[in-house]
């Protein structure tokens, strides 16, 4: 896998006399006046005061300032939800109850009487509308891991399905090019993101192995012109979990299509944080984390999309009983269920996944409902406005909206406060090419993130210099953001 590739902005002047003006050029919204590190050193109490100000008026305007208060949180600026989401207020109260009285009562009733054993398929319908899905899309279960070797296996065979016919593939004018000699696939390579998380390369490489595939690393810019006859599937990272690129999914999966693969998508950094529109954009697979910024909690299970007219092709690689047309016939040969139950595979993980159908409540508008709304079509992203609304819950538009901003006020208060040249930017300031995290390159990156977390800034650090800072909207203010940047300037300032 390649090393860090993305845009880089060195957090330093461009002219002696004016301190970091070309990043606050560059960044939507900014306003060019400030001043950078270097005249903060010398007026950090006006400079800190001015942005502090701007912070509360923010915070003051934002449509989603009350959202926060669906959380357990303390004093500390959390700014990791891209690893691991905070705790909603609703998830210990629910758990309790399908602790001690779902399962404590009720025992093994409750995988009719409380749902359970349609968990699945439900919690999957109230993450659709947050990835742009329509209902029956989605199951949730297993683990991101398994959920990727599922999607690009299955997506190889419908590759080698589409070759045997010799025509056309989804019905979306994909072509087969027919066997090749000795039996060999014609379509014989597997396209995998270079810089993604190491997991999903690992994944894709067994994957390969086992579908007799080459895996080939190229990075999302040179997918178009890595595509060709031979690519059966390509598996990208919608969000670099490193740098926060935000990759065009859009244009991406219409060149896979062009080319007659199937495309993978990973929405781990992305879910939850921005609009994906799966459905929107004929995205054929995608799989997901649900901890990150669906807050599901620590190794909440992960979910799978396929796409609706795919489903009766989803061949998966590990069929189990709870996929199985008749799962209590105990029948000796596998026939897979319908729809998107053939992604599930053994029994569901039921307090964890719980857990998340509870934490899933903060998109609701009353912050404790039961996602009915969702499933119906009028629940969260159904609105045409943005904002929370009574009915229409929390839109992804709106989160998108103030991630931005947040991201925006961040560069612009580390352009003003950290010392010139002590870090450089990884991630784009362009709004199209930026996620909902801000990576900063730091020689000293790992001491620096232990001393920031020492004093109540909390982000994350990646190997080797790259300290991570993610922006859940849902819970992070602009006052956050300020504190945040004085502080890691402070904490530079005094490091040397």
């Amino acid at each position: 896998m390649s090393d860090l590739t993305e845009t880089k902005t060195t957090m330093q002047p461009t002219q002696p006399t004016q301190p970091n003006v070309g990043l606050d050029r560059e960044i939507e919204g900014a306003d060019a006046g400030h001043a950078g590190g270097a005249e903060y050193a010398g007026g950090a109490g006006s400079l800190s005061s001015e942005l502090a100000l701007e912070a509360a008026k923010l915070d003051a305007a934002d449509e989603l300032a009350g959202l926060r208060d669906r959380f357990v949180l303390d004093d500390a600026v959390y700014l990791d939800g891209n690893s691991l989401g905070a705790l909603p207020a609703a998830v210990p109260g629910r758990v309790d109850d399908v602790v001690r009285r779902q399962w404590g009562s009720l025992r093994i009733r409750s995988w009719d009487e409380s749902g359970w054993w349609t968990a699945p398929e439900r919690i999957g319908d109230r993450i659709a509308p947050l990835v742009g899905a329509a209902p029956g899309q989605i199951v949730v279960g297993d683990s991101t891991s398994v959920n990727i070797f599922k999607a690009v296996v299955a997506a190889v065979r419908m590759a080698d399905e589409d070759a045997r016919e010799g025509g056309a593939g989804a019905g979306d004018g994909r072509g087969g090019d027919g066997g090749g000699a000795g039996g060999r696939p014609v379509r014989d390579e597997i396209l995998v993101d270079a810089t993604t998380f190491p997991t999903d390369g690992y994944i894709a490489e067994s994957a390969a192995r086992m579908t007799g595939r080459t895996l080939r690393p190229v990075t999302p810019a040179e997918v178009p012109d890595a595509l060709g006859p031979r690519t059966a599937a390509v598996l990208l990272n919608h969000v670099d979990y490193r740098t926060g690129r935000l990759h065009d999914l859009p244009s991406l999966t219409a060149a896979i299509h062009g080319a007659g693969a199937y495309a993978v998508w990973d929405l781990c950094h992305s879910a939850g944080a921005l609009p994906v529109g799966l459905d929107e954009h004929g995205v054929d697979l995608a799989v997901g984390c649900t901890y990150k910024y669906l807050n599901g909690g620590p190794g909440s299970p992960a979910y799978l999309y396929v796409r609706r007219d795919l489903q009766p092709r989803f061949d998966s690689p590990l069929p189990g009983w709870n996929s199985h047309t008749d799962p209590f016939g105990m029948r000796p040969s596998f026939e897979p269920a319908g729809g998107a139950l053939r992604g599930r595979v053994g029994t569901p993980d039921i307090l964890s996944m719980l857990a998340l159908e509870a934490a899933l409540d903060v998109w609701d508008g009353g912050g404790g409902g039961s996602g009915a709304e969702s499933q119906a079509g009028t629940g969260v992203g159904a609105g045409a406005g943005v904002g929370v609304e009574a009915e229409a819950g929390v839109t992804v538009e709106a989160v998108r909206a103030k991630s931005l901003a947040l991201t925006d006020f961040f560069l612009r208060c580390v352009a003003a406060y950290v010392p010139e040249g002590r870090v450089e930017c990884l991630t784009p300031v362009a709004h199209a090419e930026r996620g909902s995290q801000v990576a900063l390159r730091c020689h000293d990156a790992g001491d620096v993130m232990k001393r920031l977390i020492q004093q109540g800034v909390v982000g994350d650090f990646r190997h080797p210099d790259v300290l991570r800072f993610g922006f859940t909207p849902l819970y992070v203010g602009f006052a956050d953001v300020e504190r945040a940047a004085r502080v890691l300037a402070e904490t530079l300032r005094s490091a040397g």
